[in-house]
């Protein structure tokens, strides 16, 4: 019983070791008509795995300037309620020791970094520059990772101090200007002179932080709610333990700041959050990105039914003398099919490779870090043999279902 079986599977491998070969002689007799249809599929694979590996490589890039700066963030912004009842003796703003206190709510809080945005006219040696003013404290740089090029931070000593740390850009700036560091250098913000202590290096814009760091002054905390009664701390920045439960420390922070600024609305964000959310919405942009590409791929699958359909009509006296020697329907299916599997193969193979290549280019033009995810190259793979048996069952059906004296008799 088992050794008639192994002989029935053998019989099996080699008709399909035939059909291969049988197919292969048939692809090559027209080459012309076989490089069109392969050339469909091969656009159609290259557009899928281009599109699908460009998308990811772009969500990787977007993640990446969160994860530098850590996924235990959680940072918290304040807006006024508009309240006519409330009382005058409710305090407006949080001070600067209330905010640093923040730690206590919370054993999971380890670090707070409040700061401040001043807006107001930046000028060096009668030059305008563009950017803004942030009030920050120590804690700033070490949470949101400010390294400096040159000179020092912002210290707890500055207090009212007419100091500054420049970003970058600005640096460059005065460097056109001056064609020397910004360090020791005035900077006027207002009608106030700040003397720059420090350079910071560049730094990757990050949505996470409400401010653009290398086109930005920062200056000492309590020194910009001395230059305007508009200045207030409404963004925080806090550092986590890597095991915080976030939502209860939502809870302890809300309840603690409405022990002091009872008229201001609370809102969280989370670099955890921002990353799943920014993640879900890539891999629907990546199923929109492959379904685009796959228009190409239908269109590619339509030419092989073409050159199937055209291949059984020319071949319908060889499929008729088939059937007349005994040959069975399902043979000359399979014959049929395997050449339409085949030519997807191929199609889909160099599909691969070029779509993959597509998505280096993007990434070296774009200065993206290239990684190779294997899900984009399988899943264009898959679909340009799943496209071949599609278009190509219909053609080898219609082959099998030949009446053999009616094919016989064809010219």
């Amino acid at each position: 019983m088992s050794a008639c079986s192994d002989i029935e599977r053998w019989d099996d491998v080699v008709k399909i070791a035939q059909h291969i070969q049988e197919g292969l002689q048939n692809l090559f007799t027209s080459k012309l008509r076989s490089m069109l249809a392969l050339l469909g599929i091969l656009v159609g694979t290259a557009s899928v795995v281009a599109m699908v590996l460009g998308g990811q490589l772009a969500t990787n890039e977007a993640l990446k300037q969160f994860k530098t700066l850590g996924t235990d963030l959680l940072a918290i912004s304040l807006t006024d309620v508009q309240d006519e009842n409330r009382s005058a003796s409710v305090q407006d703003q949080l001070t600067l020791d209330q905010a640093r206190n923040l730690v206590m709510a919370d054993k999971s809080i380890l670090d707070v970094a409040p700061y401040t945005q001043l807006y107001q006219t930046l000028q060096y040696d009668g030059h305008e520059l563009s950017g803004g003013v942030l009030g920050v404290t120590e804690s700033f740089s070490r949470i949101v990772h400010v390294d400096l090029k040159q000179g020092r931070f912002i210290s707890t000593l500055d207090k009212y101090g007419m100091y500054a740390v420049v970003g970058n850009g600005i640096n460059q700036k005065i460097m056109e200007f001056s064609h020397r560091s910004a360090i020791g250098q005035q900077v006027q913000v207002g009608n106030a002179i700040f003397t720059v202590v420090g350079v910071a290096k560049p730094w990757p814009e990050n949505s996470f932080v409400y401010a653009n760091i290398d086109n930005s002054i920062m200056v000492p905390l309590l020194t910009t709610m001395a230059l305007s009664k508009y200045s207030s701390i409404n963004n925080i920045i806090l550092r986590l333990t890597p095991d915080a439960n976030i939502p209860q420390v939502q809870i302890k922070l809300t309840k603690y700041m409405m022990q002091y600024v009872p008229n201001k609305r609370l809102f969280f964000r989370s670099a955890q959050e921002l990353i799943d959310r920014m993640a879900k919405q890539s891999q629907i942009f990546t199923v929109f990105l492959g379904l685009i590409g796959s228009i190409s791929l239908l269109v590619g699958g339509i030419g092989v039914m073409n050159i199937m359909l055209v291949s059984v009509v020319e071949r319908r006296r060889e499929i008729g003398i088939r059937l007349a020697v005994g040959a069975k329907r399902s043979d000359i299916r399979s014959l049929f099919l395997v050449e339409a599997v085949m030519l997807s193969l191929l199609g889909g193979t160099l599909g691969v490779l070029i779509g993959m290549m597509i998505a280096y280019v993007m990434a070296i033009f774009w200065h993206w870090q290239f990684i190779f995810f294997i899900l984009p190259p399988v899943i264009g793979f898959g679909v340009s043999v799943a496209t071949g048996v599609f278009f190509g069952f219909y053609p080898a059906y219609k082959a099998s279902k030949l009446d053999p004296i009616l094919a016989l008799r064809t010219e």
